[in-house]
Parts: structure tokens; C-alpha cells; sequence
């Protein structure tokens, strides 16, 4: 399978993935969840998409859906990225507040992402 072709699968199903995280992370840290409780929720719920549509379509070599061993890969990378990322937001809020880590969070993502990009394809759907 081309880089190209995953490469632009992965953005287009972590933007859809993102938007699902960051939307459920501002929701829940404005209706008074705790910064990291409502990051790692958000993550959560933008993880469970994400591995859906990655293992089908962006990873898949027959288009099935991904299998255990991949689902077992997957969250020991997700625990990875949930423990940065809320690190990431949680050090932001400390320095600029909430509404400085609600805006921070899309470039601590971005950079986690060019990792996971790596780790999804050469480890976790392989």
C-alpha cells in the first residue's frame, strides 16, 4: 500500500477523529469535568473511530476489519498518546488556562499524530 495513499487516509480520518476528541473535551471541561477527565474522554471516543476507519480502510489490505492482536496494539498506543496529550493539555492549562489548552490541544495533537501515523503502520495494523 502507497505512503501517499495511508498518508492521506490518516489525515482524513484523524481530522473526523480530532474534531469528535476536541468537540468532547471542550463540552465536557465547560460543563465543569476536570481538564484531564474530559481530555482522556474525548480521546477516547475520537480512539474508538479512529481504529474503526484506520483498521478498514486507511491500514486494511482486504477490507476487512482490524483483529484483536491490532485492537491489543492499539491501545497500548492509545494509552501512550492519552498519557502526552493530557500531560500536553494539562501543562498549557497550567501556564495559560482552560481556554489556552482548549486552543493548545490541536498542536500537542498534530505532533502526537505524526507518531501514532508511524506506530499505526509499521506496528499496530501490520
Amino acid at each position: 500500500m502507497s505512503l501517499l495513499r495511508q498518508g492521506r487516509w490518516f489525515a482524513l480520518v484523524g481530522l473526523l477523529q480530532w474534531l469528535a476528541d476536541w468537540s468532547v473535551m471542550v463540552a465536557l471541561s465547560h460543563a465543569g469535568l476536570p481538564l484531564a477527565g474530559a481530555n482522556v474522554a474525548g480521546r477516547a471516543g475520537g480512539a474508538l473511530l479512529g481504529f474503526q476507519l484506520n483498521g478498514r480502510i486507511t491500514f486494511s489490505r482486504d477490507g476487512r476489519g482490524p483483529n484483536r492482536l491490532q485492537l491489543a496494539r492499539y491501545a497500548v498506543l492509545w494509552c501512550t498518546t492519552a498519557l502526552l496529550s493530557t500531560a500536553g493539555v494539562m501543562t498549557v492549562q497550567a501556564l495559560l488556562g482552560l481556554e489556552g489548552a482548549w486552543l493548545g490541544k490541536p498542536a500537542i495533537d498534530v505532533l502526537l499524530a505524526l507518531g501514532s501515523f508511524l506506530a499505526s503502520r509499521h506496528w499496530v495494523y501490520d
